[in-house]
């Protein structure tokens, strides 16, 4: 697939994701969570229990140093895959793409880490209530950034797609934190 998208790409009917749009491009792929992605039911927590299995393979393998530059990198590049996704399937903010889980999960679970399978599985639930429910600043932060009517998905819904999920993180982060405080 063209790096380019055209108009005439983007003009039309929503596009479903399948494993033909994975494996048409190395952006859809990350993008659509190496596949997790296209779960026919919640999407979400499906990518978000693929990141969790993810960041125990590269757990043990990465420094601090390296984990925040991988989250870095992957806000980038995830930025770019998630915005021509968004524009391949001629939608905003579609619920196959779960990049933004990935990186969301990945903060979270690197910053209670060293922490137990509880404790990381709290701040699984936590973070999916605040992805799913959208309270309070998840929301504020997922309406920021949405597409008007009419128009087409473009780098601002690319950002946005980022945006809500890595605030839904930091929302996590605090009640984390103020659960550990109070133990």
């Amino acid at each position: 697939m063209s790096d380019t998208i055209s108009d005439a790409q983007i003009v039309g009917a929503p596009r479903r994701a399948d494993w033909r749009l994975l494996l048409s491009s190395p952006l859809h792929f990350i993008s659509l969570g190496a596949g997790s992605g296209l779960a026919p039911v919640a999407p979400g927590t499906v990518g978000t229990l693929w990141a969790w299995a993810v960041f125990h393979l590269l757990e043990g393998r990465l420094d601090d140093t390296q984990w925040a530059l991988l989250l870095l990198a992957g806000f980038v590049v995830g930025w770019w895959a998630c915005t021509r996704t968004a524009q391949a399937m001629r939608t905003a903010d579609p619920g196959a793409v779960v990049w933004d889980e990935w990186l969301a999960i990945w903060l979270v679970l690197w910053v209670v880490t060293p922490a137990g399978w509880w404790t990381q599985l709290v701040a699984f639930a936590l973070f999916r209530l605040f992805d799913a429910a959208k309270p309070g600043p998840v929301g504020w932060a997922d309406q920021l950034f949405k597409a008007k009517p009419g128009e087409a998905p473009g780098w601002r819904q690319g950002f946005g797609i980022l945006f809500d999920d890595l605030v839904a993180a930091f929302c996590t982060l605090i009640v984390m934190a103020l659960w550990r405080a109070g133990t």
